[in-house]
């Protein structure tokens, strides 16, 4: 059987761009070529079947079958008289379209004519003509499974012939060939190519399959955030290189990992289809493979549904290079059968001032950008989408964009979702309101410089590697009650531009065995993916000492702790935990941590710097400042007693309608020294002064 060559006798025109968003003709007229040989193929069939054929003048023949085009059906089938000659079977092997696409969905070169067959009449109407009297019956003028045999010299009784058309086969099974009909015997079924498939064979591929469109696939384009890490694109490379493989990238921060290695996969010359799934949806997913495979593509999914395995099973047993990315470990039984690579997303988040530079356009003052946006581990997408936010948000005031509403927006899209389990402070606070010696100030000033830099020193540098340990950054608050741990917690998030999150722990804490850590897995998990500073209050509840087993009591304590300390080796977030007395938490725990800051009892002129801080913006009588100096000496008040001490005197005084008094100063600090069961100094007593 001779071949035409797989440009036929054509010549096409246009360019491509080699990343599969090439546009014209293309190498189309080596399609057309295919077909006006198909044509003569198509010419010597007709000619066998009006030779000797009475009704081949009527002007009603295929409307009805006469007497004599049933002795003549009866007698012996015209195709016969075709299946001799050669047909036309397009060179699978050559450098043509037609036959890159023949490759890429496994085509034998009857299945190669098969899908010319039923391209012809999507390229010459005559066509359809010429099919509607093949077929007898003017209203089919379309190629039908016989007629796309007869014209291969085989036929519609030929086994390996009729398999061509079976669902699982390369041609349905791609979705290269339609079949309608499916109420008729095989034979007279209709045959039909989608219009992507159309398009693709005729060198236009400068969009994307109509059937994709609003469902959450994007091609890709090449570009790669300035700074980012060199891994990303060793492993693109690698998996580029790889040939058709399926792999699971566990990404520390949401898009991250996914973005890096598509840009990586671009650079090494293969275009990258991502798919943002909302759900498994097939049909959508067969349209993704096949323009996968028409672009010689591969196909990055991020991020994954809540149940991913049926879409990774619909995705995975194919011969297209699959990335899915998300944050959480694989699961084997997404993929039974097939082979899924599970790999660990190289580097953090994309972070680069360049890139919020790029989308943010001129921002008033971008000097202090990149330590504004250090703390956020976003990926590519997430800074994009913070930055049209941040824009809009400008637009909205009538100014240019600004740091604060830099940090505003990139709050926005990294908040995590623990409302109903923590309680949110937006920060309103800084260094400045902190009345502490200098050691803490500047264990608290390291904190947010650790939050800042963990990217690079734990992830690039590499100082904290193995046993599947985190960059989390968790530190330890102890002082008594009232010394400043939760408003230094929120200073430290102030600082870094985060939200802080009060963890609440009695929805914690669950009486049954093992819900505990349920709970805790998903504060943990979602602080993981996401930017905040999270504050476990009272943390002796939950990482207290361990005990000596006595009881089941306290074998299941005993586990929860083992938990929480493996569960913090892992860690990717911001933590504070408070504690009221250090030595209650376990020194598993403390080894564990990055910093311990000790906030100690105010001495008498911290406690008169808290009194001022605190009456700032009260008015004040004249004698306001020496009874504060004289209460700081006499009544030894933590900072949150001072502040509650201070309330009470401006209630006092508002209810007079007139400005804070010392007086009223002296009687909110004897109010707080009542509620803590203390003995007032000057309660009245003949020796007091």
């Amino acid at each position: 059987m001779p071949a035409v060559g797989a440009d036929g006798t054509g010549t096409g025109t246009g360019t491509g761009t080699g990343d599969g968003t090439g546009t014209g003709t293309g190498d189309g007229g080596g399609v057309l070529g295919l077909i006006a040989a198909l044509r003569a193929r198509v010419a010597a069939l007709v000619e066998a079947r009006s030779a000797g054929d009475p009704t081949a003048g009527d002007p009603l023949r295929g409307l009805y079958v006469g007497e004599e085009t049933a002795r003549r059906t009866a007698v012996r089938d015209a195709g016969d008289a075709v299946r001799g000659a050669d047909p036309v079977l397009p060179d699978i092997g050559g450098a043509g379209r037609t036959a890159r696409l023949a490759r890429a969905f496994g085509l034998s070169a009857l299945d190669a004519h098969i899908l010319l067959v039923a391209l012809a009449p999507e390229v010459d109407r005559g066509f359809e003509t010429l099919y509607g009297y093949l077929n007898d019956d003017v209203g089919r003028r379309r190629a039908t499974v016989a007629l796309a045999l007869d014209l291969a010299g085989t036929g519609p009784s030929d086994p390996a012939g009729r398999d061509r058309f079976h669902p699982a086969a390369p041609l349905r099974a791609g979705g290269l060939l339609e079949v309608a009909d499916e109420d008729r015997p095989l034979p007279g079924r209709a045959l039909g190519v989608p219009e992507r498939v159309v398009a693709h064979l005729l060198g236009d591929d400068g969009r994307l399959d109509a059937e994709l469109l609003g469902r959450g696939v994007e091609l890709m384009p090449p570009s790669v955030v300035a700074g980012a890490p060199p891994e990303p694109s060793a492993l693109g490379a690698r998996i580029a290189a790889a040939g058709p493989v399926a792999v699971h990238l566990r990404e520390r921060v949401p898009g991250a990992g996914a973005a890096a290695v598509a840009a990586a996969l671009r650079g090494a010359g293969r275009p990258v289809l991502r798919y943002r799934p909302e759900s498994v949806d097939v049909p959508t997913v067969r349209a993704l493979l096949r323009e996968a495979r028409l672009r010689e593509a591969a196909v990055v999914v991020e991020p994954l549904p809540p149940d991913p395995g049926p879409l990774v099973r619909a995705l995975v047993p194919s011969d297209v290079t699959v990335v899915l990315a998300g944050t959480d470990a694989p699961d084997p039984r997404w993929a039974t059968g097939a082979v899924l690579l599970a790999l660990d997303a190289p580097g953090g988040a994309t972070g680069g001032g360049d890139l919020w530079r790029r989308e943010l356009g001129p921002l008033e003052d971008d000097s202090d950008l990149d330590r504004a946006t250090a703390a956020y581990r976003l990926g590519e997408d997430q800074i994009r989408r913070a930055a049209r936010t941040a824009r809009a948000l400008a637009a909205f005031e009538g100014t240019a964009p600004t740091l604060a509403h830099v940090r505003h927006s990139a709050r926005l899209v990294s908040a995590p979702l623990l409302d109903s389990r923590a309680r949110r402070v937006r920060p309103a606070v800084g260094f400045a309101d902190l009345v502490l010696p200098e050691e803490p100030l500047g264990l608290l000033r390291e904190l947010t410089g650790r939050a800042r830099d963990r990217d690079r020193v734990l992830g690039e540098w590499r100082l904290r590697t193995g046993g599947g340990r985190g960059r989390g950054v968790v530190s330890l608050f102890a002082g008594e009650s009232g010394t400043g741990k939760t408003l230094g917690a929120e200073v430290v998030a102030g600082e870094l531009g985060l939200d802080l999150y009060v963890v609440d722990l009695s929805s914690l804490v669950d009486k049954y065995v093992g819900e505990t850590e349920k709970n805790l897995e998903r504060i943990f998990a979602e602080v993981d993916r996401t930017d905040c500073v999270l504050l476990f209050d009272e943390a002796d509840a939950v990482f207290g000492k361990r005990s000596e087993v006595r009881s089941s009591h306290d074998r299941y304590a005993n586990l929860e702790s083992a938990y929480l300390l493996q569960r913090l080796e892992a860690f990717d977030g911001l933590a504070v935990l408070t504690t009221n007395l250090r030595s209650n938490i376990d020194e598993a725990f403390t080894r564990r941590l990055d910093l311990v800051v000790e906030f100690p009892f105010p001495d008498a002129a911290q406690r008169v710097s808290l009194w001022r801080s605190c009456l700032a913006d009260t008015p004040r009588a004249a004698d306001v400042d020496a009874e504060v100096a004289r209460c700081a000496e006499e009544f030894e008040l933590a900072g949150g007693a001072i502040r509650s001490a201070a309330v009470t005197a401006g209630y006092l005084a508002a209810a007079r309608g007139a400005a804070v008094t010392g007086a009223d100063v002296r009687e909110g600090a004897r109010r707080e020294y009542r509620k803590a069961g203390r003995l007032v100094p000057d309660a009245g007593l003949p020796w007091a002064p």
